[in-house]
């Protein structure tokens, strides 16, 4: 639906930028997580969340 909208063309143009998007947006997304408060967001992965647990 969208090639006709746009054109066969731009559909492969942006196909072939989708492993490099993905990349990047891996790459972001590990970023944000390093310069964020990392223990907030890491407390929502399951195998990691045990390890943050306050004995309170």
């Amino acid at each position: 639906m969208i090639s006709k909208v746009v054109g066969p063309k731009y559909v492969a143009i942006a196909k072939s930028w989708m492993p490099t998007l993905a990349v990047w947006g891996t790459a972001g997304g590990v970023a944000l997580v390093h310069f964020t408060d990392w223990r907030l967001i890491l407390e929502y992965v399951p195998y990691i969340s045990g390890k943050f647990k306050d004995d309170e």
